[in-house]
């Protein structure tokens, strides 16, 4: 089931919610960063290094840098693979999973408000 939406009230949704999450003190992600939250909160684990810049189309090393970031923001955590030591996992946060809570919380309320 979708949720019928003219693109212009997808792009004010979008700019909506930008809005409001730069006026709040969350962390401020790139538009890649977000990509890489979300698929590790939305899509099952496990998650690796090698299937994020695969499935982003990226290089390994795009996908490291964003993780440095994030994890530094404890948004994520990466941890060796105990089965397989050359895999890197990436993990959910309790940090992580609030703050895309709130990101939900915040695209559902500016959806809200959009003129119907």
């Amino acid at each position: 089931m979708g949720i019928e939406m003219r693109p212009a009230q997808a792009l004010r949704l979008l700019h909506q919610t930008a809005l409001r999450q730069t006026h709040e003190s969350a962390p401020d992600l790139t538009v890649r960063q977000t990509a890489i939250l979300l698929t590790v909160y939305l899509e099952p684990p496990p998650h690796t290094v090698r299937g994020l810049a695969g499935r982003l189309a990226v290089t390994k090393p795009v996908v490291t840098r964003a993780l440095d970031t994030m994890g530094r923001m404890e948004l994520l955590e990466r941890r060796r693979d105990p089965g397989d030591l050359r895999n890197v996992l990436v993990r959910r946060t309790v940090k992580g999973s609030l703050f895309v809570s709130k990101m939900a919380d915040r695209l559902v309320e500016e959806g809200m408000k959009l003129p119907r």
